[in-house]
């Protein structure tokens, strides 16, 4: 029986994308209801080294933030059954997830969202489409360990 190779994602990997060695891998958890925009951003995190799990409403993203651990998430504010402002609302609240980091992502860039995202809790604020490299890029920025964050017992 002849078996066929899988192909590749249709997401193509920026020259200097160097993938995450296998120990040291970020969890992303990507928030969407639109599959195919969940996919993309899930496949490229994939492919550049990141381990990511999926949600498709504000309500699942909550549990899997719970049960999951994520380092980032990433939460469309559009959503079914719980919608992504009162998701991260929830996030921001629970003791157990609320210093993961969340990037509200949104089509819908008008004026007064990202502060109210911000008021909601979200960490930072990127309008739909984004670039896959350009997500990357913010979350592997988000990711980096902060002075400003700094460990107690260290001076300046």
């Amino acid at each position: 029986m002849k078996r066929t190779a899988m192909t590749a994602p249709e997401v193509e990997a920026p020259a200097n994308a160097r993938p995450t060695p296998a120990g040291n891998k970020k969890r992303v958890l990507v928030v969407d209801d639109f599959d195919d925009a969940r996919e993309m951003y899930a496949e490229y995190l994939e492919f550049v080294g990141f381990e990511v799990d999926t949600a498709s409403n504000g309500r699942e993203a909550v549990e899997k933030a719970q049960d999951g651990d994520p380092d980032i998430i990433l939460m469309d504010l559009s959503l079914p059954i719980m919608d992504g402002w009162e998701a991260t609302r929830l996030i921001k609240q629970d003791a157990r997830t609320r210093d993961i980091p969340v990037m509200a992502l949104t089509g819908h860039v008008l004026a007064g969202n990202a502060e109210h995202a911000r008021e909601a809790g979200a960490d930072e604020f990127v309008a739909k489409p984004c670039l896959p490299q350009d997500l990357e890029n913010k979350i592997r920025n988000m990711l980096k360990p902060s002075k400003a964050k700094g460990k107690s017992g260290q001076g300046s």
